[in-house]
C-alpha cells in the first residue's frame, strides 16, 4: 500500500507495536515522526533515512500539542495520527495504587485525547485525515489483574466510536486495533506457566507478531479502508471469540 506523501505521528514508536507500524509507514512512502520517553537507544536505531523521533510524554498535553505543532511546520500537513504509546501496571485492585491507576489512564486513554486534539485541528482544516487508536482486546472482555489497562483500553474505544462521529463530516476515518498477545517488551515479562494459558486460550495457537498488527494498521490508515470508520478490528488469533 503506498503512503507517499502522506505525513504519520505514532506515539511510542521506539519499540514493539509502534516501531512495526513506524517502519511500515515509512516503506510506504510516508513521512513519519514518532515519540518516545526514554528509550533513546531505540528512539535512535528507528530514526533512519528521514523518519524522525521527538522525545515527548504524550501525558502532557502541551509536550503532545508541541509534537503536533513541529510536525506541521516540518511537513506541511498531517494525515495520519497512530496513539500506540501505552504501559501497564498489572495488579489486583486491592493491591493497586492510585499511582498505578493514572499512570495508566493518563498514558494510554489521556495520551490518545492529547495528541487527537491537535491533529484533529490539522485533519479538519485540509478535510482529510485516518486516526488509529491501539487498543486491547482486554478492553472488551476485561482482564484479573488489569481493572486499570481495561479502563484504559476500553475508554479507548469509546474515544473511537464518539470521534468518528464527530469528524466524518471532515472526511477523517477514526478506527481502533483491539489486540491479543503480541511478542513484544512487554509479552516478554510473562512466565512460562502464563504463557502456556494463554496458548491454549488463542484459537490459532500462537501470540501475534508485531509485524501482523503493523499489516492491520496500514489497511486501516490506507484510501483502501476511506469507507471504514469507528470500527474496532480484533487482531488476536481468536482469542476474544
Amino acid at each position: 500500500m503506498s503512503f507517499q506523501d502522506k505525513v504519520a505521528i505514532v506515539s511510542g514508536g521506539s519499540r514493539g507495536i509502534g516501531r512495526a507500524i513506524v517502519q511500515a509507514l515509512a516503506a510506504g512512502g510516508a513521512r513519519v515522526a514518532f515519540t518516545y520517553v526514554q528509550n533513546k537507544a531505540g528512539a535512535d536505531e528507528v530514526a533512519q533515512n528521514g523518519i524522525v523521533a521527538y522525545q515527548a510524554d504524550v501525558t502532557s498535553f502541551e509536550q503532545a500539542k508541541d509534537v503536533v505543532k513541529q510536525v506541521k511546520e516540518k511537513f506541511g500537513r498531517i494525515d495520519i495520527l497512530v496513539n500506540n504509546a501505552g504501559i501497564t501496571r498489572d495488579k489486583l485492585i486491592l493491591r493497586m495504587s492510585e499511582k498505578d491507576w493514572d499512570d495508566v489512564i493518563d498514558t494510554n486513554l489521556k495520551g490518545a485525547f492529547n495528541l487527537s486534539k491537535p491533529a484533529v485541528a490539522a485533519m479538519v482544516s485540509q478535510r482529510s485525515g485516518a486516526i488509529l487508536n491501539i487498543t486491547s482486546i482486554s478492553g472488551i472482555v476485561g482482564m484479573p489483574g488489569q481493572v486499570n489497562y481495561s479502563s484504559s483500553k476500553a475508554g479507548m474505544i469509546g474515544f473511537t466510536k464518539a470521534l468518528a462521529k464527530e469528524v466524518a463530516k471532515a472526511n477523517i476515518t477514526v478506527n481502533a486495533l483491539a489486540l491479543g498477545f503480541v511478542e513484544t517488551d512487554m509479552t516478554a515479562v510473562l512466565n512460562e506457566e502464563y504463557r502456556k494459558k494463554a496458548l491454549e486460550m488463542i484459537p490459532l495457537g500462537r501470540f501475534g507478531q508485531a509485524e501482523n498488527m503493523a499489516d492491520a494498521a496500514l489497511f486501516l490508515l490506507s484510501e483502501k479502508a476511506n469507507y471504514i470508520t469507528g470500527q474496532v478490528i480484533q487482531v488476536d488469533g481468536g482469542l476474544a471469540i
